[in-house]
């Protein structure tokens, strides 16, 4: 079995009329950057639909992936998504947090 690691996918966002734009952030365990990007983009997907039906959105999947934060006329760029491994900016492990 391969480890699962905590990965962030950043996908571009934006508007029908491309005026406003930004960066939708996607966090969850997974076992490549590969894998990651897939999950991010099934949790899309799941909130999208659910959205359609009338039904809330699910919360976190299997691995914490989701997407609660989706809106309705915003397209996500998943050819420019970026992924890799999430490091908690906050994390009390970080060398250069506890270093003086």
């Amino acid at each position: 079995m391969r480890r699962t690691e905590q990965y962030e996918v950043d996908v571009p966002i934006h508007t029908y009329d491309r005026a406003l734009h930004g960066v939708h952030v996607f966090t969850g365990r997974a076992t490549s950057v590969t894998e990651a990007v897939q999950r991010a983009h099934e949790a899309v997907d799941a909130a999208f639909a659910a959205r359609q039906a009338g039904r809330e959105i699910p919360g976190q999947q299997d691995g914490g992936w989701g997407a609660r934060g989706v809106r309705d006329g915003w397209e996500l760029d998943w050819a420019a998504a970026k992924a890799g491994p999430w490091s908690n900016p906050f994390s009390w492990t970080r060398k250069e947090l506890y270093e003086l």
